[in-house]
């Protein structure tokens, strides 16, 4: 019995705990993180036991109060949607374990105000990696937009402003996905995905089904923040709380891209994507190229880090939204593979981030200086992430950038392999620059008067994470191989 309800526990763990929180946490305020980590870890546990179940004896399909799909809300974990479970909760799990020190010192006496959109975040972001069903998807999109409003909205100075425009571009993603879903709806009477995928077939020649998956794509896009699409992003992700910014920005983006690929392959087919309209995937690929281009040019401009790695995260976005159109195996591995590599790295480089924000009060350049010899953990952390981020063996980040050239190669797609190069370039400038800030300028600002250095490292609960991520970036880039083909050749292959 309990096996068979892991995908809903799952769920239920954060959402639960929301409540329990909000109720005692006010009262109880040492209890919060605690208590958020304990549900996290019961997400985690049983995305641990789902993953190696799906990939040994298949897809699991959950339905929620006995209603039988496609009239009830389906759960289905296959091996690609229980790989995003675990990285999901993963995640997040590592992520509340810095908050905890970052929100009390951010947002004292409104912690459990914090935590509890936090949680309902996370259940929103656990159930959408699972759902069956178009309409489901929407409301789950829904809910994390709707608490992720309130978590940058937390912030300070700009905040509020930045949580406002994120509210604006949201609103009209989820008009575009409603509008897609109606449409879905109407020409088939059913709001199950697999039901939908079998009823469309036969409808391909219509207008009416193009319009639908032009407006759930663009929906998808603005919640990626694919270029030009991404206005919202870099400053709702640079204002938002230090405990916000380290969970959704590994996240949010990377389980939109996971909705792109499920609504292809599930709702639609890549023989309608990419067969029948042979023009658009080539107009994507561009689209997704022009992106990184310009959005690491942007980053270069960037005297915040914050600000800077939130254009690097548009420049990501192209390389996996890219990667889906590009029409061949290795550049969906790479996709696919990248999502697990830019949450990981992104995670470790927002902590750094935070970290920072914790003893120096922000993360402008100037703020690093010295910090080599002052928070030597923090920075030998950052120099993984930023290695990883860059490309450089045997960090995650290289084995998946090396698959998505790969795969742009294959597709004789050049200018998307021209712009990871140069978008890896221009991220070895970025960091290098902020390396050299941190190692050489300000080196007697961490020496007392006897000469000794002045250790000021940020506290444990901030370092031990990072130092988590930092190491999970170099385990997830040894064990990329078996990776590939023990837990993400089967997931795809289940898509096909």
């Amino acid at each position: 019995m309990i096996s068979a309800n892991l995908p809903a526990y799952s769920v239920a763990a954060p959402l639960l705990m929301a409540v329990v929180v909000n109720l005692l946490g006010a009262r109880r305020p040492a209890l919060i993180a605690p208590l958020a980590m304990v549900s996290l870890a019961v997400s985690t546990l049983c995305a641990l036991f789902l993953l190696p179940r799906v990939l040994r004896d298949g897809p699991l399909s959950y339905t929620m109060g006995g209603w039988e799909p496609p009239w009830g809300i389906e759960l289905i974990v296959d091996p690609l949607s229980a790989l995003m479970l675990l990285l999901v909760a993963a995640v997040a799990l590592v992520a509340t374990w810095s908050a905890g020190a970052s929100v009390a010192k951010e947002l004292p006496g409104r912690e459990h105000h914090f935590f509890t959109l936090y949680l309902i975040l996370v259940s929103g972001l656990l159930a959408l990696t699972m759902t069956g069903d178009t309409f489901n998807l929407y409301v789950m999109l829904e809910i994390t937009a709707i608490t992720t409003y309130g978590l940058i909205a937390m912030g300070r100075e700009r905040a509020p402003l930045a949580s406002f425009n994120y509210i604006i571009m949201g609103t009209i993603g989820a008009c575009f996905l409603l509008l897609g879903t109606g449409y879905l709806y109407i020409l088939t009477g059913s709001l199950n995905m697999v039901d939908i995928g079998r009823i469309l077939p036969e409808l391909y020649g219509g207008a009416a089904v193009a319009t639908a998956f032009a407006f759930l794509m663009v929906g998808i896009w603005i919640k990626t923040a694919f270029f030009p699409l991404h206005s919202w992003l870099p400053n709702a992700y640079t204002f938002a709380p230090s405990g916000t910014s380290v969970l959704i920005a590994p996240l949010m983006t990377k389980v939109s891209v996971y909705l792109m690929i499920r609504l292809i392959y599930t709702v639609y087919s890549p023989e309608y994507a990419f067969v029948l309209h042979p023009a658009v995937p080539h107009l994507i690929v561009w689209a997704a190229a022009i992106g990184i281009f310009i959005a690491s040019s942007l980053a270069l401009a960037q005297v915040e880090f914050k600000k800077m790695l939130t254009y690097i995260i548009v420049a990501e976005v192209g390389y996996m939204v890219g990667a889906v159109w590009l029409i061949n195996e290795q550049a969906l591995t790479g996709a696919v593979l990248h999502i697990v590599n830019d949450a990981l790295m992104t995670l470790c480089l927002f902590l750094v981030a935070s970290a920072v924000v914790y003893r120096q009060g922000s993360c402008r350049f100037e703020d690093f200086r010295g910090l080599y010899r002052r928070m030597p953990w923090t920075m030998a952390a950052f120099t993984v992430g930023a290695f990883s981020m860059i490309g450089v063996p045997p960090t995650a980040g290289f084995f998946s950038k090396w698959y998505l050239i790969l795969g742009g190669i294959e597709a004789g797609q050049y200018i998307y392999v021209a712009a990871l190069i140069f978008s890896s370039l221009v991220n070895a400038v970025l960091f290098f620059r902020i390396i050299e800030i941190a190692f050489f300028d300000g080196a007697d600002q961490a020496l007392d008067a006897e000469g000794r250095v002045i250790r000021n490292e940020a506290p444990g609960a901030l370092v031990q994470p990072l130092i988590l991520a930092a190491v999970a970036l170099i385990v997830v880039g040894l064990s990329a191989g078996p990776l590939v083909s023990g837990v993400i050749a089967p997931a795809l292959s289940w898509l096909y």
